[in-house]
């Protein structure tokens, strides 16, 4: 018994050793140690154990005036991955990213899993501002390369937010702060590391309480969530030609909220499937209404890129428009060119699934992305929406917005696409893009976001839609 008990001592003294990687310990000595310190499924270290071993290298680095740093890691759209190919598919996915992630520590780090799809990785060893932007660089990098998970191969992305120590606040609050950092990279388009700043903090309790009222909301129904619809007009006739669906969200405290507060928290927070669920239900119910007061509208929905990685988004689609008996020619469903982008050939199937269902699709945010004409090809798209801040440009005669709004009208319609600006504020604007030959006009020009009752009764009205002049009238530039 005294040889076991000596060779349980020196296992924990070697567990409890800062040179140590969890997940670098032989199994024996593994099963030596607390069981509630261990992550099951990846091996890696859990947040008790990376918290006790954060708060040992703080004292340590206190003691010898050096630095450390934390990464918060937290996989970009894994909920959809995990929603569209079963949980055995997440879990082994997460196994190959704790495996990827832990090969990017030193001997001296220490890796863990948070729960989820978050790691945790410390940085000892007095790691400066460089060093740890390398580290995170690297991460991500390797967290980019092809997964192939049960005979797929998919492609993740990473936001990851960083602290230093004793710069970037108390033991206490790092980890929270890199949180905050990562919430930060996340908004902003993910696939990126975000280094913590001190307002960041309140921002980060702000969005938790967010996204609890917004679950709530969504529990009772969609409580203080609404529609409104912004038309899109014919450059030729004038004449209106559909809307867009535009969500709005009324907080029981704090009043209208902007879709670019709320959205991201949803998303976030892995609210953005029921959210966009809702949208599409709304909408389906709302040209029923409609229709059943002779009114007929094509209405256009933004979909996520959360939601485009959704398995049975068509299923769920088509159960909406059966419900409410909506023919499916009346919806079109607006996908960024960003998010189209994110993976063609996933898109060309889902395109084409819509197609076979026959909603229609375009492509928004033309310009903000890189898609090139052999892609764009492929997508089995109807329309392209001009990013609007090129439209915003052509205000003040900026020369190479002209330049990218023609070129662009010339390849969509070369293609076979209708081409929409949205954005259009004044009758400046209007002029160029009738010149260029642009399809349709969206924007505060002809009308702002409405409620659905005014919606119905400008739709009605024959003075609602301004005419602008026909485009026979106006010359196209050379």
């Amino acid at each position: 018994m005294r040889r076991l008990d000596r060779w349980i001592a020196r296992a924990k003294a070697l567990w409890a050793s800062p040179s140590v990687v969890p997940l670098a310990l032989p199994p024996a000595l593994v099963n030596l140690k607390d069981l509630n310190h261990h992550d099951p499924l990846t091996g890696l270290a859990n947040r008790l154990l990376f918290e006790d071993r954060l708060d040992g290298a703080a004292r340590r680095a206190e003691a010898a005036n050096r630095r450390l740093g934390v990464l918060f890691i937290d996989l970009d759209g894994f909920k959809a991955v995990n929603d569209s190919y079963g949980h055995s598919a997440g879990d082994q996915l997460l196994r190959e990213v704790g495996r990827r992630v832990a090969l990017q520590a030193r001997q001296s780090d220490t890796v863990a899993r948070l729960g989820g799809d978050q790691f945790l990785m410390l940085l000892d060893g007095h790691p400066d501002a460089s060093a740890a932007a390398v580290v995170a660089a690297r991460l991500r990098t390797s967290l980019a390369e092809v997964l192939c998970i049960e005979g797929r191969d998919l492609r993740l992305s990473c936001s990851v937010g960083i602290v230093l120590y004793p710069e970037h606040g108390p033991r206490a609050k790092l980890i929270a702060h890199a949180d905050a950092a990562m919430l930060v990279a996340k908004q902003a388009g993910g696939g990126m590391h975000v280094f913590f700043e001190p307002h960041m903090a309140v921002d980060s309790e702000a969005q938790i309480d967010l996204q609890r009222d917004l679950r709530h909301a969504l529990d009772l129904g969609g409580q203080g969530l609404s529609l409104d619809y912004q038309p899109k007009v014919d450059t030729k006739s004038g004449r209106l030609t559909g809307v867009e669906a535009l969500l709005r969200w009324r907080h029981p405290q704090q009043g209208p909220i902007e879709p670019s507060v709320f959205i991201p928290v949803a998303e976030r927070f892995g609210l953005i499937g029921t959210l966009g669920q809702w949208v599409i239900d709304e909408v389906c119910r709302q040209q029923r209404a409609w229709q059943d007061e002779g009114l007929d509208l094509r209405v256009a929905i933004n979909l996520s890129v959360y939601q485009l990685r959704q398995a049975d988004l068509v299923e769920r689609i088509e159960r909406a428009l059966k419900a409410q008996r909506v023919h499916a020619d009346r919806l079109m469903f607006e996908v960024s060119e960003i998010a189209a982008m994110a993976d063609p050939p996933a898109c060309v199937r889902l395109f084409e699934q819509f197609m076979r269902l026959g909603v229609q699709v375009s492509i928004d945010d033309f310009g903000m992305g890189n898609a090139n004409l052999s892609q764009l090809r492929k997508l089995p798209a109807c329309q392209l929406k001009i990013d609007r801040s090129f439209v915003q440009k052509l205000e003040h005669d900026d020369e190479d917005a002209k330049a990218i709004v023609d070129a662009v009208v010339r390849l969509s319609h070369a293609l076979g696409l209708n081409v929409v600006a949205e954005g259009v504020e004044t009758t400046h604007q209007q002029d160029i893009l009738l010149r260029f030959g642009c399809d349709e006009l969206q924007g505060y020009l002809f009308a702002r976001p409405m409620s659905p009752v005014q919606m119905a009764l400008w739709a009605r009205s024959s003075e609602a839609v301004p005419r602008p002049e026909p485009l026979t009238r106006l010359e196209r530039p050379d």
